[in-house]
């Protein structure tokens, strides 16, 4: 768990942190990074590298594996510790709290800080990495992709999303990124999928949520992924995050991806809201949302559900 690694960071010394890094920088090349290669990418003597292996691999850190050669590879809680340790150096957070999502490729946890934020760390292709390196267009171009990478590029793509969004979209304030790992503004709400709603309420926040939809539109972005479980409602109004998947408007298959997201957002309320939703033209509110003219979906009533 998180917090136990948060905890773990204080215990570190600096040469720790180098061995962790060589084998960071090691796995850039292979997926168990060769022990003689060691002393070089840590920039440590071999009995340093000896000592700090034990001492990492005690904490669980980093696993080895023999299978030619006497390999290493960094495990993700050794890959949160890197990215902790950044973040305390930068004075970005000052401790891990309690977990607020803990899913299949992310988790999330309250930082102990000034101000309420909140701390996510990709988990992406550390259990299936072979389905996600296929699925993920941002490795698809990579022949040795890491597990590494992919979390990584998940965490740039979302922390990019979220500035060029913020504040303009109702998306989580980006404060800082490390690696895997995204430091953000904590927000209110719950999940679309766990809200119940009244019935004058149901039209207006899906309406809400799809001029945010053309917000994002306009800023150059489609989530790509967007369903009931990314969108929180509270009384302040609506968030959408989880961005990793977001792209740009001008993607050869921005038509397909915005109309899926459209699609799947007035689906879902349907489903939930039957009496109140009326049948929807989902490529209609989705050219509309592409144009800018989007202003509610009782304009693209085809018929009312019974």
């Amino acid at each position: 768990m998180v917090e136990n690694v948060a905890r773990v960071v204080a215990d570190l010394d600096p040469e720790d942190f180098y061995l962790l890094s060589g084998v960071e920088q090691g796995m850039r090349f292979s997926e168990w990074v060769n022990r003689g290669k060691l002393p070089e990418y840590a920039d440590l003597t071999p009995e340093e590298v000896d000592y700090r292996l034990d001492r990492c691999m005690k904490r669980d850190l980093i696993e080895r594996r023999t299978i030619q050669y006497e390999g290493y590879q960094l495990t993700f809680e050794g890959y949160d510790v890197l990215a902790l340790h950044t973040f305390a150096e930068r004075d970005t957070i000052e401790g891990v709290g309690a977990p607020l999502g803990v899913g299949k490729e992310s988790d999330v946890y309250e930082v102990q800080s000034y101000r309420p934020l909140a701390l996510k760390f990709h988990r992406e292709g550390y259990t299936n990495f072979r389905e996600v390196n296929r699925e993920r267009e941002y490795t698809a171009d990579h022949h040795h992709v890491s597990w590494l990478y992919t979390a990584r590029k998940a965490a740039e793509r979302e922390y990019e999303a979220l500035e060029t969004l913020y504040p303009d979209v109702s998306v989580p304030r980006p404060v800082d990124h490390n690696r895997h790992a995204i430091v953000m503004a904590k927000f209110e709400g719950v999940e679309l999928a766990r809200a119940k709603l009244d019935d004058e309420q149901v039209v207006a926040v899906l309406d809400l949520v799809l001029e945010e939809v053309t917000s994002a539109y306009d800023a150059g972005l489609i989530h790509a992924d967007l369903s009931e479980h990314n969108v929180a409602i509270a009384s302040s109004g609506i968030t959408i995050f989880d961005w990793p998947q977001s792209v740009p408007t001008d993607h050869e298959n921005a038509p397909e991806l915005l109309e899926r997201d459209v699609s799947n957002l007035i689906g879902f309320f349907a489903r939930k809201y039957p009496a109140v939703v009326p049948d929807v033209d989902a490529a209609g509110v989705a050219d509309a949302v592409a144009a800018g003219t989007f202003e509610t979906v009782r304009e693209f009533a085809t018929s009312r559900s019974s």
